[in-house]
């Protein structure tokens, strides 16, 4: 271990390689400071790219129906299907072991909500409890829609913020009567907020049997929209989801005899598949992030290494002495290692630390669509300085062996 002849050791080291000990440590402290940088950069790519599907969330299946626009089996094109409770059941039970999140949805846009006199024209979504997750809806005050007020068709509406605004401006709506569709009264019992923005904030909840009742559809639905259960990592999620949009897909192409090449008529969204591509282009981007910072870490060691041969060169006589004195080979290498992972972690962590100060500094006014909050986290960091050390073992571990090679009687005549 590091001990006071050790230190003095190292610093006669420093002092006699000045410019070669600079110039290395700039080369190894510039390798560091890129890679995370570089690492930083990544990660608020990735946040981007995230914030970007926060609208919803990113493991979401949407279902709905069309008109078919094929003739399939005798059937003429132009037919309209319609989902019913009776498929959100059977696709529950089917597939119960895969489902996250789950809801039915009936929607009717340009709802007319009247609250004394404020108006507007809204999209009303009748949904169930899911929802909530499903949207990333927050709530902002009160509560959203429960499974009593589906069992017992209760009268209730969740608004989004934007709507809050324009009919309560000034007024607490919780317990609040609004008016919909002019002969239609609802009790406001939540206020939601969404990461989609004014558009999604711009529309309200009620329990879809609700919606079913006062609209008159008896069970008929517009869509319906699941999530999956999170696998072990990203790819195993996205293969899921894509066998089990595939999957419902074909179940409902024999429910309605729907021909295999109409794409119009059913249409079975996955957001995971949207977005495997933008994470795929993040992996390659971090790659090759991590390629470019540890070739100059690598330029860095070179250089270290080139120094302890010096080194070692320098004290051929002195290694001699030690070794007629009775010092091990390993008390040798040991002495050369820890000079040569001084020097590297040393500069390294100024590298380090100037690069997550950097970063600090700058992430408050990088927040874009496609950069957002560029941070390095803590296991990147530790990983970053594992990376110093074992990087100063190699760089000295040849000239330290080369020191344990040497022959007393040959160093003693060394001039």
């Amino acid at each position: 271990m590091f001990n006071l002849e050790s230190w003095q050791e190292i610093f006669d080291t420093i002092r006699k390689n000045k410019l070669r000990t600079f110039l290395t440590s700039l080369s190894v402290a510039s390798g560091i400071f890129i890679l995370v940088i570089l690492l930083g950069v990544s990660s608020g790519i990735a946040n981007g790219v995230k914030e970007e599907f926060s609208s919803d969330a990113t493991n979401r299946i949407q279902i709905r129906t069309r008109i078919t626009t094929k003739e399939f089996k005798g059937l003429n094109p132009g037919r309209r299907l319609q989902l019913t409770n009776k498929d959100y059941e059977n696709l529950n039970r089917k597939y119960e072991d895969q489902l996250e999140y789950k809801t039915s949805l009936y929607s009717t846009w340009g709802g007319q909500v009247n609250y004394k006199d404020k108006q507007g024209s809204y999209r009303v979504e009748g949904v169930y409890p899911d929802q909530q997750f499903i949207e990333n809806a927050t709530l902002s005050d009160g509560r959203f829609i429960s499974l009593s007020d589906n069992e017992e068709s209760r009268k209730v509406a969740i608004l989004g913020y934007q709507m809050k605004q324009d009919l309560f401006p000034e007024t607490d709506p919780i317990g609040k009567i609004i008016l919909v569709n002019n002969n239609i009264n609802f009790t406001v019992v939540g206020v939601y907020t969404d990461p989609g923005g004014t558009r999604e904030e711009s529309r309200m909840f009620i329990p879809i049997k609700t919606a079913q009742k006062v609209f008159n559809q008896g069970e008929n639905i517009n869509s319906i929209a699941y999530t999956v259960n999170m696998g072990k990592n990203f790819n195993e999620t996205a293969q899921l989801s894509a066998q089990m949009t595939q999957s419902i897909e074909q179940d409902l192409r024999t429910r309605f005899t729907v021909a295999p090449d109409d794409r119009v008529a059913i249409r079975v969204r996955d957001t995971l598949e949207q977005a495997k591509p933008f994470f795929d282009l993040i992996d390659t981007l971090k790659a090759v992030f991590w390629f470019i910072g540890l070739g100059t870490i690598i330029a860095g060691i070179v250089g270290v290494g080139n120094i302890m041969l010096i080194v070692v060169k320098e004290r051929t006589k002195e290694i001699g002495i030690r070794k007629a004195l009775g010092a091990l080979p390993s008390e040798i290498i040991l002495m050369i290692l820890q000079e040569s992972i001084f020097i590297t972690s040393l500069a390294g962590l100024i590298g380090l630390f100037l690069g997550v100060g950097l970063l600090e500094l700058a992430a408050p006014y990088i927040e874009n669509d496609f950069i957002n909050n560029p941070t390095v986290d803590f296991t990147t960091s530790i990983t970053t300085v594992i990376i110093l050390v074992v990087a100063g073992a190699i760089a000295g571990f040849i000239p330290a062996r080369r020191a344990a090679n040497i022959k007393p009687i040959e160093a003693l005549r060394d001039e």
